[in-house]
């Protein structure tokens, strides 16, 4: 029971534990429970054999009673566990990876962080004994888990670029294994003369630059379609490949903290959109520069361009992405706050009442609502009003059926998971992902998605009849 009343982190005696719940029950101040945090995060992260004998600690440490240290001990035992199954597919991937060749492969070797010393960084140790393609003669086995401890570490902001560079959730993923693999492969030419980072992060600029040679993907307008009233405005742009991120993914302060400050407005979905109306290599100028805050020389570098060629580009885009991007945008990247989530909280009870009067009332005179990648496009309220009428009356032979919504969040903004329980059926299941721009107490554009992605927000595909 000594755990139950001595601070797990610098052992000092807890304070009084009333009201006190979860985590915050075995540790004795919040600088504490943030040391823990890092010292989980760092400790093991040296080899594969150091992560192991952590899982064995933990699990050695692991008591019953009382019930809040047995649940954070099982938390952070799980958390490992993660991260050492996703550590083992890296190297799964990397050790199939030798026996496939790939026309794709990055040939070149990586560049040169010109801000970061010769000699390899702490992070950069591809280059110590015994790690992989440096000819130590060590167990390739345990090279590829070498690798994998490596390049895993990355795995969330790298998917994060990606999703920046592609617009779609599905393809960042693909482009992340796509990544390490192609490092894996180039590991040799990996001469420890940038960070890891910077080196990762060049691979996947690269492996995003060719899914757009490969599937050319430009956005269109959306054209209207027979009998169905779009409103009178202009058509919105139609990007069909266009999917939601959600917030529980992006990388924590520890993990990014030099990207937080921009990682809201550069994830919004008219952000994301816009910048897929810029050519591909323009696209990764102004991501490399201008989000990730590269110079122009190392810009130059990661894209085999030359600086006058980077610096032009990056002219070009910043206009063409201004021009895209909605006039009042500063006033609504500031946070989500009460009155927001209090339009969220109306917007799903309006839905689940089947109160049209409602639902509408929360929706902006002039809202834009698309539903990427299938065709229904609508401008203006009465226009929306009109397409959700037939759906929500029960008279109607076009019942949806009966709504219950999940609150979530996406793109840095709000949103709810949506379900229906069709006539004669008892299951709710999965049937939309709305993400909503609130501006004041109005809705002023949705985005609905279809329903796949509902695991990655941590909601699931049915809920049951009874709440």
């Amino acid at each position: 029971m000594v755990a139950d009343t001595v601070c797990r982190s610098c052992g000092k005696p807890l304070p009084g534990r009333a009201g006190r719940t979860g985590r915050t029950s075995v540790y004795c101040s919040a600088a504490c429970r943030q040391k823990a945090y890092r010292d989980r995060r760092a400790a093991p992260a040296d080899t594969v054999r150091g992560l192991i004998d952590a899982i064995g600690r933990q699990v050695e440490d692991l008591v019953p009673q009382p019930a809040s240290v047995f649940y954070s001990g099982v938390t952070d035992l799980a958390s490992s566990v993660g991260q050492l199954r996703r550590i083992a597919r890296v190297a799964r991937d990397s050790a199939k990876a030798d026996s496939v060749t790939s026309a794709s492969v990055t040939k070149s070797p990586p560049p040169r962080d010109p801000a970061e010393p010769a000699s390899p960084a702490p992070d950069a140790s591809p280059g110590r004994a015994g790690a992989p393609g440096h000819g130590s003669g060590a167990d390739p086995v345990l090279a590829e888990s070498d690798f994998a401890v490596l390049v895993e570490p990355y795995r969330r902001e790298l998917r994060v670029h990606c999703y920046r560079m592609s617009g779609s959730y599905d393809d960042a993923e693909d482009l992340v294994q796509e990544t390490f693999l192609r490092a894996w492969r180039a590991r040799e030419g990996y001469a420890g003369k940038a960070s890891v980072r910077t080196w990762l992060y060049r691979i996947a600029t690269n492996a995003c630059l060719d899914l757009q040679r490969r599937t050319a993907r430009r956005p269109q307008r959306y054209e209207p379609l027979p009998g169905m009233n779009h409103g009178s405005a202009e058509p919105p742009a139609r990007v069909t490949w266009l999917q939601p991120y959600p917030d529980e993914d992006l990388p924590s302060a520890e993990e990014q903290p030099d990207a937080l400050a921009v990682s809201r407005e550069t994830l919004e979905l008219v952000f994301l959109a816009a910048i897929q109306h810029l050519p591909a290599r323009q696209r990764a100028v102004l991501v490399l520069r201008d989000v990730l805050g590269l110079s122009a020389a190392e810009t130059a570098e990661a894209l085999e361009m030359t600086v006058a060629s980077v610096n032009s580009a990056l002219q070009r885009a910043r206009p063409t992405l201004r021009d895209r991007l909605p006039r009042r945008r500063t006033e609504w990247t500031n946070g989500t706050d009460a009155r927001e989530r209090e339009v969220l909280r109306r917007y799903m009870a309006a839905a689940e009442s089947l109160d049209l009067t409602r639902f509408t009332g929360l929706l902006s005179e002039d809202i834009a609502l698309t539903m990427p990648p299938n065709p229904f496009w609508f401008v203006g309220r009465d226009a929306i009003t009109e397409f959700l009428r037939i759906s929500l009356d029960p008279a109607s032979p076009m019942f949806l059926g009966h709504w219950r919504h999940l609150p979530a969040r996406a793109n840095g903004q709000l949103a709810a998971g949506g379900y229906v329980r069709r006539p004669g059926t008892t299951v709710y299941r999965a049937q939309v992902l709305d993400v909503l721009r609130i501006e004041g107490d109005r809705i002023v554009e949705i985005t609905s998605f279809e329903p796949h992605l509902f695991p990655a927000f941590g909601l699931p595909l049915r809920l049951p009849a009874d709440r």
